[in-house]
Order: structure tokens, then C-alpha cells, then sequence
């Protein structure tokens, strides 16, 4: 919207805060359950006299609501607030029905027969059918698309994707097809036990053909050319500044979508995010090392852990970054406890692998992964210091200079400082920190321009596979250059023969992790990432996930 019009709004928010201030309204009550962030596990329903409207902010402005091309957390937040999948996942991050009712599953876990609802529509009145399913996966892995996310989330899972991706086979060859308009047949390359949870994933979303072909290049770019079937609706989509979400009245599941409104900004600094709730203008603001302290005996400070990673990437088609003991004296020279203490100070934690806590299980001793494995790397100065040594007579250099990628935000920066410092304790080693936007930090990754870069991933299913596929040789998200011959058959092992063999299947990915972090140094692991919030207690429900939209409002209420 206009930048006079959010104004205008927010005066019109605070002066409803006020009257019913007035009016004796209580937010008093507040509690939480396991399931949900700020819900308190009783009272389902909102208050007939309190305005339904999310008022929120994201630090930075949507890549792209096309579901082929989005990448990136804020993509997938907002297409999961807007878009329905065959599934969704609900309390305790369990797939529920979406689109598909129900399915079935082959014997040998190949052919899953999912039965659409009939009742779904889109916002422009159409029905959702399954040719919606085909349309949308056949266009992601579409060489002519160019997709990121589709190869690599269809490729070797559903049949014949990565030769279409390849441009070997056409795209009616993939193994999707709508028997009738509520029946989806889906073939897949072989066995996949985590495939449903797969399929409440972004990517996996539909697209309605004629409205997409309709606006052709103009698709997904503003308000008036996205499309939803999901619990709310793009009304206004301001780039850089914001955007409105509106429920959903034409959503199969409205009678349970509470809010009637979702305002989103767009608002880079912490402090500005703070000032902006304690002035009732946002229901939840994120804080940053420096306002945990200041705020952590308030009864509106909430800490939400999640399964996402950061790390550093480092790009092997640097020569310096090429030798292995350079890479492990990068692992080693970082502090990792001292900066969640202190430069995050939100509940984050110092990571040690490429798999987080309380993430996945052991399939028969239940014990969690990070557990089996350890911790697979470790602070030691001194041994960094003797890795760097080595790795600069092996390179005949006694100075090195590293560019690194950093981010335009004051979170970033100011973490980007710290490794920075933490960085230049190599003896002789100078880092170049180059602060971009999001976007552009998306693109020069994709096009593995940089050498350094502090880089996230958060899983896209719930199995250790998310993580650890990334890294085989060639993969979509590799983006570093690495390639180890032993890691990718066990990869491809754990995919293949051992897909329905779940113990085995399990130890193929500990001793990946092994190679991936401790013998190859391909990461530098940083921490797995817990943020700290101000969260307006009468904001009730909302769901937390650790895949796919970080936040689920579809049950969400204001009390």
C-alpha cells in the first residue's frame, strides 16, 4: 500500500487499541502449549469484540511468491499462508489433510494414489484438481522454467524428473498424472519414506494453469497476479515496504481460519521493530543480542528454538579455500559458544554438525542424531592455528586475503563483524566483508560468486536426508565445489537399496556426516538457531514448523 495508507492504518490500529483500552478489554490471560507459541491450549475461539488483525514485520522483502522459484524462508512463509498443498503439517509438525483427503501406498512404497477434496477452490472461484498438481511439478522441473528448487526437490524422487530437468525427456513424462480431476497418481523413482511430509512443502504446492499462463511474465510479480487456495490472500504487495494478507473466504477450511487480516512490514532494524511493538503497532518483534537482557522477565518474551543451521560456506573453487587445512583451520579458529552467549544471546545454540538437535531419531534406539554422532568439530586456537600454518606452506603464501558475503541487516552485520574478528586471528589472513541485500545474496550464491559466506538451511522434510543431500557432488544446493565419491554413495545408498531398511538407512547417514564435517571440512558448523521475541500475549495459536513456513496462522487468534 501506499506509504500515506500504512500510516493512515496504523493510526487506525492504535485508536481501536484505545477505545478498547476504554472499554475494559483484558489481555492479561496469557500461556503457551507444546504445540503452538503463545496458545494456551483452551480457549480455541477469539473474542467477538477483539479485531482480528496480525500485525507483523519481516527483515526483508519477498523474493518471489512463484511457488517454482521461491528459495528462501520468506518465500515459503508466505506461500504456506496463502497455499494449500496436498497436505499441511499440523500440530507437532504431523502432516494433516489439505487438498488430498487421503492416499494410498504401494507395497513397495513406488505408486501413491492421493483422493482430492471436491470442495477446494481458488480465489478466483476455480476449482483445485488435480491437473493443478501436474501443471505446477511438471513446470518446476521444466528446463525452460529455471527452477533451483524443483530438480533438486522432485529430482530423484518423483520418476523421471532429473532426465526432464536435463532436458533428456519431455515434461509429460514425469511421474505425475490426474486420472480424473480428483485423483492424482504420483510414480515415484524409488521408495521415500519421508514423501508425504515432503508434499506440505512449497515446491510441491499447485498452480492454476490458465491464470498463470494468463499473466505470463507479469505472474507473481504484485497482488493482482497471484493466485490462492490457502487460509489467506494477497490484497497489496508494496516491494520493499510491505504487503496485506485478507482471509480467504472462497478456502475449503475457512470456518477455522480466525483472522480476518495480516499486515506485514518490511523493517531491517531491531531497534526500529522494538519501538514499533512497545507502541502496539507490531504483535511480535524478533531481538537481538543487545535486548534479550532488557527484556527477557517480560511476560511477552517468548524463545522459539528451531531445527535451521548456520555455517560457513566456503567456495572450493578458491585456491586458498580448495586446501583442506585451511578449511579445517576455519572450523577451528571460531568461538562458536562465545557467540551464542554472546554476539546471539537469544537461546541459539553452538552447532557441531550438519544435522541439528531434537531433529530425528534413531529408527530403532530412538536416541537422537546429534548425540550418536558428537560434536565433530571443536574450538582449539592453538590447532587452528598449526592447520593454517601447514595449509600456507602447502600453498607457498605467508599472507592470504578472503572475500566474504555478508547481509545488509543489522543481525548480519554485526555477525558478520564477529566472524570477521574471529576469521582474522589466522596468522597473516585478511577477510573482505562485502554487505549485500538478501536477493543479491541468493543470486551470487546460485552463481557461486563469492568465497566466504555465513549461510542457513532449514529442513525441506523431516529426515536427516534435507541436510546431508545438499552436499553430493554437482547438487543443486551444493554451490561449493565439493565432491567426495564415498560420501555420495552413501547418500545414494540411504536413497536407494536401503530406502525401506530404516536402521541401516540411518547409519548411511552418520558416517556421511562423519566424512561431510570431519574429515572433509566442507562447513564450518556455526550455530543451530533459537530466536528470541516480544510476542503480544493475546496473539493465541499460532503453529510453529521446522520445515516449510517457519509459521502456520491458519488456526491463529487474537484474544
Amino acid at each position: 500500500m501506499k506509504k500515506a495508507n500504512w500510516l493512515l492504518l496504523v493510526l487506525v490500529l492504535a485508536l481501536s487499541m484505545f477505545l478498547a483500552a476504554c472499554s475494559g478489554g483484558d489481555d492479561s490471560d496469557t500461556g503457551s502449549d507444546g504445540g503452538s507459541d503463545g496458545g494456551d491450549g483452551e480457549d480455541t475461539e477469539g473474542s467477538g469484540d477483539t479485531e482480528q488483525v496480525l500485525n507483523l514485520m519481516e527483515t526483508a522483502e519477498i523474493p518471489t511468491m512463484d511457488v517454482s522459484m521461491a528459495t528462501d524462508a520468506v518465500a515459503f512463509q508466505w506461500l504456506g499462508s496463502t497455499m494449500d498443498g496436498l497436505y499441511r503439517l499440523g500440530e507437532e509438525a504431523k502432516p494433516e489433510p489439505a487438498i488430498a483427503e487421503d492416499h494410498e501406498v504401494s507395497e513397495d512404497g513406488i505408486n501413491w494414489t492421493f483422493n482430492l477434496r471436491e470442495d477446494a477452490t481458488w480465489s478466483n472461484g476455480d476449482p483445485v484438481t488435480a491437473n493443478d498438481f501436474v501443471y505446477a511439478w511438471q513446470r518446476a522441473v521444466d528446463p525452460d522454467t529455471g527452477s533451483e528448487y524443483g530438480p533438486y526437490m522432485l529430482g530423484g524422487v518423483i520418476d523421471n524428473a532429473t532426465e526432464i530437468a536435463d532436458g533428456d525427456k519431455p515434461v509429460e513424462e514425469l511421474g505425475v498424472e490426474a486420472t480424473d480431476d480428483y485423483t492424482l497418481e504420483v510414480t515415484l523413482e524409488k521408495a521415500t519414506p519421508y514423501f508425504e511430509s515432503m508434499t506440505a512443502f512449497g515446491t510441491f504446492l499447485p498452480l492454476n494453469e490458465s491464470f498463470v499462463e494468463e499473466a505470463g511474465e507479469d505472474y507473481a510479480l504484485e497482488a493482482d497476479t497471484l493466485l490462492s487456495n490457502g487460509p489467506f490472500k494477497f490484497t497489496e504487495w508494496n516491494q520493499s515496504e510491505g504487503w496485506t494478507l485478507e482471509k480467504n473466504e472462497d478456502y475449503w477450511d475457512a470456518d477455522n481460519v480466525q483472522l480476518e487480516e495480516i499486515n506485514v512490514s518490511v523493517v531491517k532494524e531491531t531497534s526500529t521493530g522494538v519501538n514499533l511493538y512497545n507502541n502496539g503497532e507490531v504483535d511480535r518483534a524478533s531481538l537481538t543480542a543487545e535486548y534479550v537482557d532488557e527484556y527477557r522477565s517480560s511476560e511477552d518474551y517468548r524463545v522459539i528454538e528451531e531445527p535451521t543451521l548456520f555455517y560457513l560456506k566456503m567456495n572450493q573453487e578458491n585456491e586458498i579455500l580448495a586446501n583442506e587445512n585451511a578449511r579445517k583451520a576455519i572450523q577451528m579458529i571460531m568461538d562458536r559458544q562465545s557467540m551464542v552467549e554472546t554476539i546471539l544471546n537469544n537461546g541459539s545454540i553452538a552447532a557441531t554438525g550438519d544435522i541439528p538437535k531434537n531433529f530425528t531419531t534413531h529408527p530403532e534406539t530412538e536416541e537422537d542424531f546429534r548425540d550418536i554422532n558428537g560434536d565433530l568439530v571443536e574450538t582449539n586456537k592453538e590447532e587452528a592455528q598449526e592447520l593454517w600454518s601447514t595449509a600456507k606452506e602447502e600453498l607457498g603464501i605467508d599472507e592470504a586475503e578472503i572475500g566474504y558475503l555478508g547481509g545488509d541487516t543489522e543481525t548480519s552485520k554485526n555477525m558478520d563483524a564477529y566472524l570477521k574478528s574471529q576469521l582474522e586471528e589466522l596468522e597473516g589472513l585478511t577477510v573482505n566483508v562485502q554487505a549485500v541485500p538478501f536477493q543479491e545474496r541468493l543470486d551470487r550464491d546460485t552463481a557461486m560468486d563469492y568465497d566466504l559466506q555465513n549461510s542457513g538451511w532449514g529442513p525441506d522434510y523431516i529426515d536427516p536426508n534435507t541436510f546431508l543431500n545438499m552436499w553430493v557432488t554437482d547438487g543443486a544446493n551444493n554451490k561449493t565445489g565439493y565432491s567426495n565419491e564415498e560420501y555420495d554413495a552413501l547418500i545414494e545408498e540411504a536413497g536407494d537399496e536401503l530406502a525401506l531398511e530404516p536402521v541401516e538407512r540411518y547409519e548411511n547417514f552418520l558416517e556421511a556426516e562423519k566424512i561431510l564435517i570431519q574429515d572433509d571440512a566442507v562447513i564450518a558448523p556455526l550455530y543451530q538457531r533459537a530466536t528470541a521475541y516480544l510476542w503480544n500475549s493475546s496473539v493465541k495459536d499460532v503453529g510453529v514448523n521446522p520445515m516449510g513456513a517457519d509459521f502456520d496462522y491458519k488456526y491463529a487468534y487474537k484474544e
